[in-house]
């Protein structure tokens, strides 16, 4: 479960024109489940999905991460909570690294090289094996029927094929949370729908999903098990 009490994102805090994105924000994410975060453009979401992944830290407030797996920082047992807010910026990126998968609006895929390498970028920093890396982004590409594009540039590939590369390399340090950014933003209804297919399996197998999206396939899914709605900054409807 993951546990925001309060949370409060400022730009520009004492300033003369400070604008706060995500206004005291308190919000429990199940574990294991689908939670969708719907809203408007400029609602908030996205920002607080920056928080909750350790990408960028609160003005104010707290947020905990619950049932963290062993060895996530070094002083952890299976199955701690950690309080999040706080820590040193090292180990925020052990624990983007080991607990969350991003999946972005853009797939932010690099141009220029393989479909193979762009899985593997995010297991580069960790000093992992090659070969069983390499095995394991294998493993995750078949699984999403790209094996014939396995050594093709991405700058050759159909948007549909360029997400589910993206959600290999989401995938590839075995998250046990998979964070999704407006995922279908630039997909047609039929590949939205096989993306929460996508989903579904991934719910299946135990991850928890936390999306943003203001596309209907999406938020009115009956995979989503909680749907939170924003606006302003603030949560309206759902929590």
């Amino acid at each position: 479960m993951i546990e925001l009490s309060r949370v409060v994102k400022t730009y520009q805090a004492g300033l003369a024109t400070p604008f706060t994105a995500v206004d005291d924000v308190s919000l429990r994410i199940p574990a294991g489940k689908v939670t969708v975060l719907k809203g408007p453009s400029g609602s908030g979401k996205t920002t607080l999905l920056t928080l909750i992944g350790c990408m960028a830290r609160p003005t104010s407030g707290r947020i905990h991460l619950h049932g963290l797996p062993a060895g996530t920082l070094p002083q952890l047992t299976e199955g701690d909570a950690l309080e999040i807010t706080s820590l040193p910026e090292r180990f925020l990126t052990a624990i983007r690294r080991r607990t969350f998968g991003f999946i972005f609006q853009q797939f932010n895929l690099v141009r220029g090289i393989s479909v193979l390498e762009n899985v593997m970028l995010p297991t580069y920093p960790t000093g992992e094996d090659h070969a069983w890396v390499e095995a394991r982004a294998i493993e995750r590409l078949g699984e999403l029927g790209l094996l014939r594009h396995l050594h093709a540039s991405v700058d050759r590939l159909s948007g549909g094929e360029a997400q589910r590369v993206a959600i290999a390399r989401a995938l590839i340090n075995e998250p046990a949370v998979i964070i999704a950014d407006e995922p279908t933003a630039h997909l047609d209804s039929r590949l939205s729908e096989d993306f929460m297919e996508l989903m579904g399996q991934f719910k299946a197998a135990g991850k928890t999903l936390l999306i943003t999206s203001h596309d209907p396939i999406v938020h009115g899914s009956p995979l989503a098990d909680v749907v939170v709605e924003m606006r302003d900054g603030r949560i309206v409807a759902g929590s």
